[in-house]
């Protein structure tokens, strides 16, 4: 067969692969589906195009099979078809695929995708990275790093990194909270999340997409599962090495217990900073720390606030944590002078 030959049959194959989408089939149409609870209406919009290598409907088959829905639970098939999206560039997938790399024990493969997730300041991933940065699994153990991911993912909202972090205040070192809440304050002014110009926002409870507004080509995506659906990391034995967070599982588990390391070695002590001088009058926020018991995080406030003269206290409940956070700052510069002068671990939070 000569090579016109061979070119001419190829294109044929092609189109006939094309011809044998069938004309219903839309992105854009099963969302609309899913979101009435078609589900199997919904697969069967996306199925054809994810076959012919659409990435938003194979992303969004990935979350059927995730999920369940219109298709039997398997995560197996979840994480192919989140990789095939991702391959081809598809950043929420690629969210979700080293997600699914990481609960498949893949630990080596999903940390690259991990890391680019990161990045861009994913919460979900921020949490996992952060755990396994904590544990040393997979990856060399980096305590600041590790305190720098926590506090941004709990900054977030995320509830499980919120406990986590609060587990970490107690039991890492104050040169290594210190350095990561510095870190975690560089993480948040890099940071550039890209919105994928074709993605959806998501309703409340099941994070699963509404009617939206047709977007390039009308096509859109279901998004991300809901940063809740990530667990609390399960209970922990002790242990003369430091504490270890599990990895995250699917059903909810009691917090860690998490043993006390080795006394720190003594640092020279710093001169006290000076009082930052606030008008309460801005929107700017600055979190000083998440406490279990609300009495701590009173307690942190009475040590601090001679520090942020007149600025507002905020305590600021998360799950069973509460965020002392103080208010009342013009500027994200005054919010940053503010956590340079607070002499305790400092995130900035915006308005």
């Amino acid at each position: 067969m000569t090579v016109g030959r061979k070119l001419l049959v190829g294109a044929i194959a092609l189109s006939g692969l094309l011809a044998a989408i069938p004309a219903y089939a839309d992105v854009k149409a099963g969302v609309d589906a899913w979101a009435k609870g078609d589900y199997a209406r919904a697969v069967g919009e996306w199925r054809p195009l994810a076959i012919a290598g659409d990435a938003d409907a194979q992303f969004n088959l990935a979350q059927a099979y995730k999920l369940g829905r219109g298709v039997p639970l398997d995560p197996g098939l979840a994480e192919s078809w989140f990789r095939k999206a991702a391959l081809q560039g598809h950043l929420q997938a690629g969210d979700n695929y080293g997600l699914a790399l990481f609960q498949a024990g893949k630990k080596t493969d999903a940390l690259p995708w991990l890391e680019k997730s990161v990045a861009r300041g994913e919460p979900r991933t921020q949490l996992v990275l952060g755990t396994m940065l904590f544990n040393g699994d997979g990856i060399a153990r980096d305590f600041p790093r590790a305190y720098a991911l926590m506090t941004r993912a709990s900054a977030s909202g995320l509830q499980s990194a919120s406990q986590t972090l609060a587990q970490m205040d107690q039991y890492i070192s104050p040169a290594d909270r210190e350095k990561g809440t510095a870190l975690a304050q560089q993480y948040a002014l890099q940071a550039t999340p890209a919105v994928p110009s074709r993605s959806t926002v998501g309703q409340a409870g099941e994070r699963v997409a509404g009617r939206p507004a047709p977007q390039t080509g009308g096509r859109v995506d279901v998004p991300a599962s809901r940063v809740a659906e990530m667990p609390r990391p399960t209970r922990l034995p002790p242990s003369s090495l430091p504490a270890r967070v599990d990895a995250p599982t699917r059903e909810p588990a009691p917090r860690p217990t998490m043993p006390k390391p080795a006394p720190a070695k003594a640092v020279a002590a710093k001169a006290a900073p000076k009082p930052v001088p606030v008008k309460a009058t801005g929107n700017w926020r600055v979190q000083l720390g998440a406490f279990r018991d609300q009495g701590n995080a009173e307690t942190q406030w009475s040590k601090v606030r001679g520090r942020l003269r007149g600025a507002q206290p905020f305590y600021t409940k998360a799950g069973s944590v509460t965020r002392l956070q103080a208010g009342g700052f013009a500027s994200k510069a005054e919010a940053t002078r503010a956590c340079s002068a607070a002499g305790v671990p400092c995130v900035i939070v915006a308005p």
